[in-house]
């Protein structure tokens, strides 16, 4: 459970910095369309934050869902393939990393599917 706070934890902190990095940092220095992309990221990576620290709480009376622990890891791996290829391709504009997100895409839809399975098993 720990683990999961922690981490939820420093991707919301990241995603504040990242955030207003964005927006009072990079303003000058990409074009609007490339601080859309990033700030696309700074979103889902906070949503996703949020997600992380629901992991945490719902292991508290579902410590043996070990279907939660996995769908939590499969969300951090979202946030780091769909936010940070997000974050590379509108710092960089190199597009290779574009096809990268929905890579991470798939992972928060298939985080929240495995939580959503962990839960129903404990029905």
């Amino acid at each position: 459970m720990k683990v999961f706070v922690m981490l939820g934890a420093i991707n919301m902190a990241l995603g504040v910095i990242l955030g207003a990095f964005g927006a009072h940092g990079l303003e000058k220095l990409i074009s609007p369309e490339m601080l859309d992309v990033f700030q696309t990221g700074v979103q889902y990576q906070i949503y996703h934050a949020l997600g992380l620290l629901m992991v945490a709480v719902l292991l508290i009376p579902y410590p043996h869902a070990g279907g939660l622990r996995t769908g939590g890891w499969i969300m951090l791996a979202g946030i780091i393939l769909f936010s940070g290829s997000l974050y590379l391709l509108a710092l960089t504009g190199i597009k290779f990393f574009g096809p990268i997100t929905p890579i991470g895409g798939v992972c928060f839809i298939v985080a929240w599917i495995w939580i959503f399975w962990a839960m129903l098993k404990e029905f």
